[in-house]
């Protein structure tokens, strides 16, 4: 009897632990990753294309339009958000025919072989002081929205902007969230425009900057996903073991406070530095792997946030690669997952509480193992063992 329950219970793990990597080598596929270009050492894009598909990543978010990495991802399946720089809006503003033309180029050719899904009207226009520009972007994006359904695109292409969390006056607690009054007069209509068209709201939140600026008071375990205390939102009784999911309900609370709670909130930026300088606390390579690894072992978990429980977070990673051309502190040119060469950065890390050595849906140093070919056989064998294996199960009934 004891050999019969041993023999079931190894059967058991060993199926057990086969399905479980079906879901390791799957689980990367819930989040996108950032591919800025400033830089003048970068792979060819067809290069990297490889690269992402070897990891199963299936969400590209662009800083523009580059036909060449549109080009170089077709009939990949993976899906791309474009993007329109802020020096185009006051020309789409007042000009229909600009924002149909821009389509015309720069979207339309690539369909449907490339999956562009999303088209970014500008980038954080509300953190500058040009009152011009944010009056533009509005009109900009309704432009380039009529365009996309003049084409008979309206079906596959929604059209947003990404903020800085920075336009909140109030994140904390999150059920106090509440935009800046001095930007109402654009985000009222802006939100409007989304929950007539359905599209999400985009925020850059970077907790980075948070520590940064007070790692004497901003808890590095907190900012880091690691285990820690939490805390309680006292009007909600809510709980937040970190502030990324406290920013992501901070927008939802002032949207809320605007009148609406039919728009979803993606981010659109977040990641951790790998370096700085000597006054960036915080922006080293542990940290690094321990916020970018606790954050995607929570994206494969599917989990919500404490006030949207069941809506997954929808992330997007910043960035691929380090950008040895981007401008402003030593952090800004090394938040890449990725040096140019294609060699990994630092290993991933998804153990809750950066449990070292521990690796889990996205693991850079072993790209080339999870091949799409690759990735086909690991689930072929472990559906055909589970095949073989439930008889047995079935046959121990001593």
């Amino acid at each position: 009897m004891e050999l019969c329950v041993r023999a079931s219970s190894l059967l058991l793990g060993l199926l057990l632990q086969l399905l479980s990597s079906v879901d390791v080598v799957s689980a990367a596929q819930k989040f996108g990753i950032n591919y800025g270009q400033i830089a003048n050492n970068l792979p060819d894009p067809t290069q990297v294309a490889g690269l992402l598909q070897s990891l199963n990543v299936n969400k590209v978010k662009l800083y523009d339009a580059d036909p060449k990495v549109l080009t170089s991802f077709a009939n990949t399946g993976v899906e791309f958000i474009i993007a329109i720089g802020n020096e185009n809006l006051q020309s789409m503003a007042g000009n229909p025919g600009a924002a149909r033309q821009w389509v015309t180029q720069h979207v339309q050719p690539f369909l449907p072989a490339t999956r562009i899904t999303c088209i970014t009207v500008g980038n954080e226009v509300f953190s500058g002081n040009d009152t011009g520009m944010m009056a533009s972007l509005l009109p900009a994006m309704k432009a380039i929205y009529a365009a996309v359904g003049e084409l008979g695109l309206g079906g596959q292409v929604t059209v947003s902007s990404a903020h800085s969390v920075n336009v909140l006056a109030t994140s904390f607690p999150p059920s106090s969230g509440a935009f800046r009054e001095d930007l109402a007069q654009y985000i009222q209509p802006l939100l409007d425009f989304h929950g007539q068209t359905n599209s999400p709201f985009l925020i850059n939140a970077y907790p980075f900057f948070a520590y940064k600026a007070s790692p004497g008071s901003v808890s590095l375990p907190y900012v880091l996903f690691e285990p820690n205390p939490g805390v309680r939102d006292p009007n909600t009784n809510l709980s937040y073991d970190n502030m990324l999911y406290a920013q992501i309900d901070a927008v939802y609370a002032a949207m809320k406070a605007m009148g609406h709670t039919d728009i979803g909130v993606r981010i659109s930026e977040t990641g951790w530095p790998s370096k700085g300088d000597e006054d960036e606390a915080g922006a080293t390579v542990e940290n690094a792997a321990a916020y970018n690894g606790n954050l995607m072992q929570r994206i494969a978990m599917n989990q919500g946030t404490p006030l949207k429980p069941n809506v997954p977070i929808d992330v997007f990673v910043f960035a691929l690669f380090n950008e040895d051309m981007k401008p402003g502190p030593t952090s800004e040119r090394n938040y890449g997952l990725f040096y140019p060469n294609g060699s990994p950065v630092y290993a991933i890390n998804t153990g809750a509480g950066g449990v070292s050595g521990r690796t889990g849906p996205f693991d850079p140093y072993s790209a080339q193992m999870f091949s799409s070919a690759s990735r086909l056989a690991v689930r072929t064998a472990s559906l055909t063992l589970l095949l073989l294996v439930l008889p047995l199960l079935s046959s121990f009934s001593c």
